[in-house]
């Protein structure tokens, strides 16, 4: 669901009108309810036993560590470890573990409410009536040892809830079955018509209709196997929504890139939270480096990284010393017709290049190279051995792959189109 609320501004005598965004998602629409059942299950259990023991540990140690207090101390703050259980499991389900805010209201609201509920049973049993004079003051007793079930609840639900929840939605459903695949993507900054562009002339976009395309790119990915993890929006940076830029994956390592646009040096730190949740190990490519994801194109164990006005030869020098180590060889490709390698090239399934060839600076640079009759027909996306996603712009090229004997998905991207954006730049898979 998707609500706009438009706001009109007043700043020195001129009107300023700004959208503000807010989208109430489920979470991962790929993700069946009793998978999500089971990962707020999970989720609330690492979470409760996490800060209920690291509770009583606390308190037993301040109470000079003598073993029965080990036993009291379990006493006192079951009820509440119990509630915080409850609250994060409920928490989970309804989608606060999709977001940064989400953890942040999650963390401050259960951390509070669960210890202090917690005190009820024995405050009822006792006879004590819950009236203002009682809990006003119970609230201000919440210092020193007593706010350690606050604090441990609080970052357990900001460290190992998040991390727990991503974990178990990403597992195989069996021991039999491969893991999830899973696609990380962006929301659409509302200030998309603001990006970049290099080698075309800048044409209006629909914002809304935006969204929608991109409603639709994330349904394809889904309806072809993909669990989608939406990485933190970026509001203010109108380019975020191209997420693949932000970080390439090498197995189970995520490097993250080093925008050749300052404007979109904001959008690396969410992708680097979305990476580290899902448990991949992470490089970075550092300043004076650039690197953008667009420019990286992986073929087997070879990895071709446009050289253009997004990524200098510091960057490629990083990523070569990086995955070198992983078992991969990069080869420079230069790029001077297109933003990224990526706009001109991608590659089929079998590892056959395809590209428009008057966008192409050099097509003897790749191994196999097959020509496609439009500019918009460069990008595919392999979401399966078998299957590829195309922009809706290019039906000739989709054509000549189907002839090749792949099932083609399209999806109309026409407004990421006008910013220079393609099929692969709207996510990340991880594999």
């Amino acid at each position: 669901m998707l609500t706009t609320f438009t706001f009109t501004l007043m700043h020195t005598g001129d009107i300023v009108r700004a959208r503000v965004q807010y989208r109430c998602r489920m979470t991962s629409r790929a993700t069946s309810l009793p998978r999500r059942i089971a990962a707020s299950i999970i989720t609330a259990l690492v979470v409760a036993v996490a800060a209920h023991f690291a509770t009583i540990f606390t308190y037993s140690v301040s109470q000079g560590f003598e073993p029965t207090m080990l036993g009291i101390a379990n006493g006192a703050y079951l009820a509440g470890s119990l509630i915080t259980f409850l609250l994060v499991f409920v928490a989970a389900l309804a989608g606060a573990f999709t977001r940064w805010y989400g953890i942040l209201i999650a963390a401050v609201v259960i951390s509070v409410v669960a210890p202090l509920a917690g005190l009820l049973p024995r405050l009822l049993s006792a006879g004590v009536p819950l009236t203002a004079e009682v809990i006003v003051p119970l609230v201000a007793t919440l210092t020193g040892i007593a706010l350690a079930p606050l604090v441990f609840t609080a970052l357990s639900i900001a460290t190992l809830g998040r991390f727990t929840w991503n974990r178990v939605l990403a597992a195989p459903a069996s021991f039999s079955e491969p893991a999830t695949q899973t696609a990380l993507v962006r929301l659409p900054s509302p200030r998309l018509a603001e990006g970049e562009i290099t080698h075309i002339e800048r044409t209006p976009v629909d914002v809304d209709l935006a969204d929608e395309q991109w409603d639709a790119y994330v349904t394809a990915l889904t309806d072809n196997g993909w669990t989608t993890l939406e990485v933190d929006a970026a509001p203010e940076a109108p380019d975020s929504v191209f997420i693949e830029d932000a970080v390439v994956i090498f197995g189970d390592t995520a490097v993250l890139g080093s925008p050749g646009a300052d404007s979109r040096a904001s959008e690396i730190l969410g992708a680097e939270e979305a990476v580290r949740s899902l448990g991949l190990a992470v490089e970075r490519i550092e300043l004076p480096g650039t690197l953008d994801g667009g420019d990286v194109l992986k073929v087997g164990s070879t990895v071709y990284v446009g050289r253009g006005g997004r990524t200098n030869a510091e960057g490629i020098r990083q990523l070569r010393a990086i995955v070198s180590q992983l078992g991969y060889s990069v080869v420079a490709v230069p790029v001077t017709k297109v933003l990224h390698l990526k706009s001109a090239v991608t590659a089929l399934p079998d590892g056959t290049v395809i590209g428009y060839a008057p966008l192409v600076d050099d097509a003897s640079i790749f191994d196999r190279f097959l020509a496609v009759p439009e500019e918009a027909g460069t990008a595919v996306v392999v979401l399966a051995p078998d299957t590829v996603l195309m922009s809706a712009a290019a039906p000739k090229s989709a054509a000549l792959i189907t002839e090749l004997g792949y099932r083609v998905v399209t999806v109309d991207i026409s407004e990421f189109e006008k910013m220079e954006g393609c099929v692969t730049c709207l996510s990340v898979r991880v594999r």
